[in-house]
């Protein structure tokens, strides 16, 4: 173990795991983008865990903005977030990511995974039609996703299409200044996803954005093009125009909702 964490994970109260993928039972997880599954059944009697549980990577992601990091969240766009009702929870990293704070019924809120980043994105017009035949055909993919599309790969994908160059996530957003054409697509399609999941969510209580890409690089989501698409709706456009939106730039935050998640299998009953 590392000689400076202050104790063993054995020794804590309550563990919660978080990773990428749908959970079974709250111990099996079969991620869709590695080759093996994680099992954590045994993990108590094995490890010598007092308490252990396995959530989805973007349920600790909507737990965090129930902690300080989201009360210091950055606000994106103006709007007033109404109570008791559903605050949707997405973001760009690796891949796209979504879950939902729901209201509980007691004051409180649970949070819902989502894997609507492997739904179909929705490609608006000439141009990105062409967009979405070159990802189809560059990644051998029957459909283009979510989280092919508003993601590291994604932004990498989409700089190559415009440009021909083919960098990595960092190297594009190196090169925003030389080819901005890269930063308003991709602000565009973050923000239409950033709308759609609000509005299939009918998140009243705000939108929050964590992930690596909107947290190193803030210019993508203060852009113009992220407001002008997330407020495009012909019919929902004055319901979009009242919802809060807020970026979590602490990329620590998925840490901070495992041990909200934790924290609260406390106050449950142990098994057994």
């Amino acid at each position: 173990r590392d000689s400076d964490f202050p104790f063993e994970p054995r020794h804590a109260d309550s563990i919660a795991i978080a990773v990428a993928g749908p959970i079974t039972g709250d111990t099996v997880a079969h991620p869709p983008n590695i080759p093996w599954t994680v099992d954590i059944t045994q993990a108590e009697g094995e490890y010598g865990f007092r308490r252990v549980t396995l959530i989805n990577d973007f349920v600790a992601q909507a737990y965090a903005c129930l902690s300080p990091l989201g009360q210091s969240a950055e606000r994106i766009l103006a709007g007033t977030a109404e109570s008791n009702t559903t605050i949707a929870v997405i973001g760009a990293g690796t891949g796209l990511g979504k879950a939902m704070l729901v209201p509980d019924g007691q004051g409180g809120f649970s949070a819902a995974p989502s894997e609507g980043a492997h739904a179909c994105f929705p490609f608006v017009g000439k141009s990105e039609f062409a967009f979405q035949r070159f990802l189809m055909s560059s990644r051998q993919i029957p459909y283009a996703t979510g989280d092919h599309v508003v993601s590291g790969s994604g932004l990498t994908a989409l700089h190559e299409f415009l440009t021909g160059e083919r960098l990595g996530p960092a190297q594009v957003v190196e090169r925003f200044s030389v080819h901005p054409e890269t930063i308003i697509w991709f602000a565009r399609l973050y923000g239409r996803a950033c709308r759609d999941f609000a509005l299939e969510t009918l998140a009243r209580g705000g939108l929050y954005m964590t992930g690596g890409i909107a947290a190193k690089n803030p210019g993508i989501v203060r852009h113009d093009a992220f407001k002008r698409e997330f407020l495009a709706s012909t019919a929902m456009g004055g319901l979009l125009d009242r919802l809060p939106v807020f970026l979590i730039s602490d990329e620590n935050s998925g840490l901070w909702g495992a041990a909200i998640k934790a924290a609260r299998n406390l106050a449950r009953p142990a098994a057994g």
